[in-house]
């Protein structure tokens, strides 16, 4: 299958960017110079959103931007880091900001949001030798399961209705980051609209690092591949990204450029296309690269030599 290829507009509005933004016109312009099918937009900050975008014409004319150049949006970072999804002992203002991110989605013809935890390991227990959390209380484990997996539960009822599929990025930036984790979610959320976000970045800090991760450290022998093999069909989008092995600013995942890590894709690839994608989007992820505008091209060519000898 051919694969369209999309790289993540936040790595050019937040981070090293965030004092001097490259405006989203000029983004989507750039990006189609260099061949891409289309951009995977970040709905947050100076790019366009749902707060900052509030009228059908104004959501027209940026859907218009990408579309005019025959470009396509794979998908939405939809901002929802001021919810807190496991310490709030409700759901109601979170499912109010996913629906008003749902509602953007569908006027801009995007059928996949992106969803995370939104919150810091520690709310589940204490991780390695960092300081506690000064305003958040400890949850414990199985309340905060139930939490995460009813809420997200409905949200993947409510994006269903509309055509939508909602996918969890898994990461060690966020609670529940542990191999396990992920398939105890997967599990309690039981909804087929409902799958997960594979980042080739985030999957080697998870499983094979075991960053960030409360109590006891977790890993897998295989590492990427095994949990690729065990995400089998549990797969929404990918996104494809080297990996240094370090965390950006003691929080996220590193994301170097392509052959500036030391992730071997051909010995990851053949797992990670197996364990199956509902469409044929692969998107680069270059989250807090400090020159991401100058590494796009290199990491358009680093793409395309895995879409040619994997896709």
């Amino acid at each position: 299958m051919t694969k369209r290829i999309s790289i993540g507009t936040w790595a050019y509005s937040i981070g090293p960017y965030e004092e001097n933004p490259v405006p989203f016109a000029e983004v989507v312009q750039k990006l189609s110079e260099l061949g891409f099918d289309g951009l995977e937009l970040g709905g947050f900050g100076v790019h366009p959103n749902p707060d900052s975008q509030t009228t059908q014409d104004a959501r027209a004319e940026v859907r218009s931007l990408w579309e005019s150049r025959g470009m396509g949006c794979s998908g939405l970072a939809a901002d929802l880091w001021g919810e807190s999804l496991i310490t709030a002992a409700s759901n109601e203002s979170y499912l109010s900001t996913f629906r008003k991110n749902l509602e953007f989605c569908c006027d801009l013809g995007i059928d996949v949001i992106r969803v995370d935890t939104t919150e810091d390991p520690r709310v589940l227990g204490q991780v390695g030798d960092e300081p506690a959390l000064e305003d958040k209380p400890i949850v414990d484990y199985d309340q905060a399961l139930t939490r995460v997996c009813e809420t997200w539960n409905q949200c993947a009822k409510l994006a269903a209705d509309t055509g939508v599929r909602v996918v969890w990025e898994f990461e060690p930036g966020f609670a529940f980051n542990k191999p396990s984790d992920v398939f105890r979610v997967l599990d309690g959320v039981n909804h087929d609209n409902f799958s997960t976000m594979f980042d080739t970045c985030h999957a080697n800090m998870v499983a094979v690092h075991g960053a960030r991760q409360p109590g006891q450290r977790e890993t897998l022998e295989g590492g990427i591949a095994e949990l690729a093999r065990k995400l089998k069909g549990k797969v929404g989008r990918l996104h494809l990204i080297d990996s240094d092995g370090t965390l950006h600013d003691n929080h996220t995942s590193t994301h170097p450029p392509f052959g500036e890590g030391n992730l071997d894709f051909d010995a990851i690839m053949p797992d990670v296309v197996a364990a199956g994608c509902p469409d044929d989007w692969w998107t680069i992820d270059l989250c807090f690269w400090p020159d991401a505008w100058a590494a796009t091209a290199k990491c358009k060519a680093g793409i395309d030599d895995l879409a040619v000898r994997f896709g």
